[in-house]
């Protein structure tokens, strides 16, 4: 017999908690004072991020950028927003040349 200890209400209510925002599209400001691991986490649950830039992109999307696009996530600059999307989903751009 093992002696762990493993409650799975626990784990079963983290997971409810951090998959209730999937699919949601999630407005924050891309400033340096969010972790990476969050911004990559939240598009891995399904969230369409809409990031308004405060700094330098390059800077401040390279915690990020290339693990979302590995995972098959768009990004794309726009209007001083830095739009984020998850694997499946993608930017329909053919309004912009209107």
């Amino acid at each position: 017999m093992s002696d762990w200890d493993l409650d799975l209400r626990d784990a079963e209510a983290q997971m409810d908690e951090a998959f209730a925002a999937a699919g949601d599209v999630v407005l924050g400001v891309l400033d340096g004072t969010t972790e990476p691991e969050e911004w990559i986490r939240s598009v891995d649950y399904g969230n369409t991020l809409v990031l308004s830039i405060d700094g330098d992109l390059n800077e401040l999307a390279a915690g990020f950028a290339r693990e979302v696009k590995d995972m098959g996530g768009e990004l794309m600059h726009f209007r001083g927003f830095l739009v984020v999307v998850p694997p499946g989903v993608s930017i329909d751009t053919d309004r912009l040349s209107e």
